[in-house]
C-alpha cells in the first residue's frame, strides 16, 4: 500500500496505517487536497502534510470515518481536559484552596490521570503524522504539534514520577516543579477541534459535486424493439438504447428524443428556472427533469461520457489542482517549519541561560509556545480551501474550471478574443432565403448543395441539410468531395460539377460572382451568412443563412468592456456579415475571413505584444487558438475537441458566464491573499512574543494554551473566509 508521487518516487507510505473506515466508505485511489501529486491505494494521512486523503473519483456519498473519529476524540478529550484546566487555574487563586485541601501530590496525579488519555489517545493521530513527516523528510504542522505537546506532557509526567531528578533550576520559589499538563491537554483538544472544523468545511466544499452526482437516477426504463418496457440499472444502459422518460422523472443519460414531447427543466446545467420545450430530434441531458410529458429517447452518451459526468470530473480535478500562488506557499512552508524548530531551540537556550527562575521551566514553556503558535496549518489551507470553494461555486454558476491555474490566470487577462458562430450567436443556423440563377430551380440548387454539404463539418452545412429535409428535397449521392478550409467545398453531384463557398472560392475557380454578390449585398447588411453556389462553371444561386445572436451576448460583452477588457471578434465568415453582427453586439475590433490557423496566429500576436489572452470558441476550428491562449474558454454546447482544448467550459454556452467567471476569479484571488495574510499575521506577531522578545521591557510571555488558541483561530479565519466565496454575488 505504498504512496506514490505522480512525478515519481516513493513517499514511504508503507509506514502509515489506513484510517478506520465505515461501511460504504469510498474506494481508492486517494489523493491529498493540498498535494495532488500524492496518490495512495489506502486512505492514509498525506506523507507530506499529514492531511486526510480524499478519493480521487468523486462519490455521491463521502465517508464520514475521519470526521467521526476526530469528533469522538475531541468530545472525549474536551471532557477530560476541563478538570485538568480547572485544577491548573485553581493554583492561581489566593491560598491555592484545592492544593491545600487535596495536597499538591494528589492534584498532580489527578492531572496526569486525566491528561494522559487526551495526549496519548486523543493526540495519537498527530504523533503518528509527525512520525511520518520525519520519515518522509517533510516536516509539517503535526511535527510542531507533536514536539510541543509531547515535550510538555513528558516533562510534566517525569516531574510527577521522578521529582528527585530535577535540579533547582527547574523548581519554583516554593521548591515545587511547575507542571504543564493543562497546556498539553488544552493544545491537543484545540487542535482536535480545528481538525473537526476543517473536515466539516472540506465536506462543504465538495457539496457541489455531491449534489450533481445525486441528480443521476439509479435506474431507467428501457424500451425493447417489440414495444415492451423493462426497468434496468443505469450502469447497464448502452449507446443506442431507447429509454422511456415519464413526467416528473429525471433523464437518465444524454440522448435525443425520438418520440413524444415535454418541457424539460434544465436548471441544473443552465441555471435558468424556465423549462424548455423539447420534441423529436432535440437533445436532452442526463440529470434534467421531464416535467410535463412522456418521451422516448435514444441514448447517445452513457457512463462517464455524459455531460453531467464530465462536469463532475472537471470540478473534482480542478479542486485537486494547484494554483501557482500555492507553489510559493509550499516553498515558504518547506523552510518555515525547520526555521521554527531552530527558533524554539534558540528560545530554549536563551531562557535557560538568562531567564528568571526557574529557568529551565520557563525555557521549556517558551519553546513549546513557539512551536505551537507557529503551526503552519493556516498557511497550508489558505489556497486549497479557496480553490475548492471557488470551483464548487463556479459549477453552480455553469462555469467549469479545468484547473486552479485557470482561476489565477483569468484575473490578469486583458484581451478577450471571441469566435462568432456558436459563441456570440446561437450556433444553430437556419436557411432564410434561397435565390436561384442560371435557370436552376430551388429544389435543384438545395439538393445539389445539400448533397455536398453532407460530407462537410461546417455549422452552416447542417442548416442546408435541415432545410432540404424540411422541404422534402431528396439529397443525391456526391463523389470526388474536396474541402478547402475557410473557403468552401466542391464535388460531383448527378454528373454536375458543383462548387459551394464564398466569393473568393468561386472567383479562384474562374467563376464570375458579380451577379451573385449584388444579390447578396442587402442580405449581408442584415447579418446573414451567404453561401454562393456554382454548377458546371456558371453561377447557380445563393443561399442566405442566419444564425441568431444570443439574447445575452450584447449585455455580456458590454459588461466585459466595462471591466476594461479589450474584446475582439474573430470569424471565418464574410466581413460584411461579421461587421453587421459586431455592430449589433457593440464590438469595434473585428477580423473576418479568418482561417483556423490564423486564429491561433492572432492569439500569438497579442501575446507577443505583452497581452494576456483569453479565447472563447466552440468549434473544432477554434481548438488550436483555445490551446494557444493563456486562457481557453469553450462553450459547453460546442465540440468535444474545443472543450478538451480549453481551460474553462461554460456549461450553458452563455457569454454572461465569462463575466461571472472573471468576477469569481478576482474574488478568489483576493480571498487567497486575505487567507495568506491571516496565516502569516498570527505567526509574524505570535512567534516573537512566544519567544519572549517583550519580556525584558513588559514582562510579557505567551502561555502555550494561548498560543494554541491563536493557532486555531488562524485556521478558523482562513476556513471562514474561504467559505464566504460560496455566498458572494456574481
Amino acid at each position: 500500500m505504498g504512496v506514490e508521487r505522480e512525478n515519481g518516487g516513493e513517499c514511504c507510505g508503507h509506514h502509515a496505517e489506513p484510517r478506520p473506515r465505515t461501511q460504504g466508505a469510498a474506494a481508492g485511489p486517494f489523493t491529498c487536497p493540498m498535494h495532488p501529486e500524492v496518490r495512495s491505494d489506502d486512505d492514509i494521512p498525506c506523507p507530506l502534510c499529514g492531511m486526510a486523503l480524499e478519493p480521487v473519483a468523486p462519490a455521491a456519498e463521502l465517508s464520514d470515518a475521519e470526521l467521526n473519529d476526530m469528533s469522538r476524540r475531541f468530545k472525549v478529550s474536551a471532557g477530560l481536559t476541563l478538570p485538568v484546566f480547572v485544577l491548573a487555574m485553581s493554583e492561581m487563586l489566593p491560598g491555592r484552596p484545592v492544593n491545600a485541601a487535596l495536597g499538591p501530590a494528589l492534584v498532580a496525579w489527578i492531572q496526569l490521570a486525566f491528561s494522559a488519555p487526551v495526549v496519548l489517545w486523543g493526540g495519537l493521530p498527530f504523533f503518528h503524522r509527525a512520525a511520518l513527516s520525519v520519515v518522509n523528510r517533510s516536516l509539517n504542522m503535526f511535527t510542531l504539534i507533536a514536539i510541543g505537546t509531547g515535550t510538555a506532557f513528558a516533562y510534566s509526567t517525569a516531574a510527577v514520577l521522578r521529582p528527585e531528578l530535577f535540579p533547582h533550576s527547574f523548581r519554583g520559589h516554593g521548591g515545587e516543579i511547575p507542571l504543564y499538563f493543562e497546556s498539553a491537554a488544552v493544545i491537543t483538544t484545540l487542535v482536535l477541534l480545528g481538525q473537526v472544523l476543517e473536515l466539516r468545511a472540506r465536506r462543504r466544499t465538495g457539496r457541489a459535486i455531491r449534489e450533481l452526482l445525486s441528480l443521476v437516477p439509479d435506474t431507467a426504463v428501457r424500451v425493447f424493439p417489440d414495444g415492451t418496457d423493462s426497468e434496468v440499472s443505469i450502469d447497464d444502459i448502452k449507446v443506442g438504447d431507447r429509454l422511456r422518460v415519464r413526467p416528473g422523472e429525471r433523464v437518465p443519460v444524454d440522448g435525443t428524443i425520438v418520440d413524444g414531447s415535454s418541457n424539460i427543466d434544465e436548471s441544473m446545467i443552465t441555471g435558468e428556472p424556465i423549462p424548455v420545450a423539447k420534441g423529436p430530434g432535440d437533445r436532452i441531458t442526463g440529470g434534467t427533469v421531464s416535467e410535463t410529458g412522456a418521451v422516448v429517447m435514444e441514448a447517445t452518451r452513457v457512463g462517464s461520457g455524459t455531460l453531467l459526468s464530465r462536469i463532475v470530473a472537471m470540478v473534482s480535478e480542478a479542486q485537486r489542482s494547484k494554483a501557482p500562488v500555492q507553489r510559493l506557499a509550499d516553498v515558504v512552508a518547506s523552510w518555515f517549519v525547520p526555521a521554527v524548530i531552530l527558533t524554539a531551540v534558540v528560545t530554549f537556550m536563551v531562557w535557560a541561560s538568562f531567564g528568571p527562575e526557574p529557568r529551565m521551566a520557563h525555557a521549556i514553556l517558551s519553546a513549546v509556545a513557539v512551536l505551537i503558535i507557529a503551526c503552519p496549518c493556516a498557511l497550508g489551507l489558505a489556497t486549497p480551501m479557496a480553490v475548492m470553494v471557488a470551483t464548487g461555486r463556479g459549477a453552480h454558476e455553469g462555469v467549469l474550471f479545468k484547473h486552479a491555474e485557470a482561476i489565477e490566470q483569468l484575473e490578469r487577462v486583458d484581451t478577450l478574443l471571441v469566435d462568432k458562430t456558436g459563441t456570440i450567436t446561437e450556433g444553430r443556423p437556419r436557411v432564410v432565403e434561397v435565390q436561384c440563377a442560371g435557370g436552376w430551380t430551388e429544389q435543384q440548387l438545395v439538393s445539389m448543395t445539400g448533397a455536398l454539404e453532407r460530407s462537410s463539418q461546417h455549422p452552416l452545412a447542417a442548416a442546408i441539410i435541415e432545410y432540404a429535409r424540411e422541404s422534402g428535397f431528396d439529397l443525391p449521392a456526391a463523389s470526388d468531395f474536396q474541402s478547402v478550409a475557410g473557403r468552401g467545398v466542391r464535388g460531383l453531384v448527378d454528373s454536375h460539377n458543383v462548387l459551394v463557398g464564398n466569393t473568393e472560392f468561386l472567383a479562384a475557380s474562374g467563376i464570375p460572382t458579380e451577379e451573385l454578390d449584388n444579390r447578396a449585398t442587402p442580405l449581408w447588411t442584415r447579418g446573414h451568412s451567404i453561401i454562393l453556389v456554382a454548377i458546371d462553371g456558371e453561377p447557380a444561386g445563393i443561399i442566405a443563412i442566419t444564425d441568431p445572436i444570443k439574447t445575452s451576448s450584447a449585455d455580456a460583452l458590454r459588461a466585459l468592456r466595462d471591466a476594461r477588457l479589450t474584446v475582439r471578434m474573430l470569424t471565418g465568415d464574410d466581413e460584411r456579415t461579421a461587421m453587421a453582427v459586431a455592430k449589433e453586439v457593440g464590438i469595434r475590433e473585428v477580423e473576418a475571413g479568418v482561417l483556423p490557423d490564423r486564429k491561433q496566429a492572432v492569439v500569438e500576436e497579442v501575446q507577443r505584444e505583452g497581452g494576456l489572452v483569453a479565447m472563447a470558441g466552440d468549434g473544432i476550428n477554434d481548438a488550436p487558438a483555445l490551446a494557444q491562449a493563456d486562457i481557453g474558454i469553450a462553450m459547453g454546447d460546442g465540440t468535444d475537441i474545443a472543450i478538451e482544448s480549453a481551460d474553462i467550459t461554460l456549461v450553458k454556452g452563455d457569454l454572461r458566464a465569462i463575466t461571472r467567471a472573471w468576477r469569481l476569479s478576482r474574488l478568489t484571488m483576493t480571498n487567497i491573499r486575505q487567507n495568506l495574510f491571516f496565516a502569516f499575521i498570527y505567526n509574524g506577531l505570535g512567534v516573537p512574543i512566544a519567544a519572549g522578545v517583550l519580556y525584558p521591557a513588559l514582562g510579557l510571555t505567551l502561555n502555550p494554551m494561548i498560543a494554541s488558541a491563536a493557532m486555531t483561530l488562524s485556521s478558523l479565519s482562513v476556513i471562514a473566509n474561504s467559505l464566504r466565496l460560496g455566498r458572494v454575488r456574481l
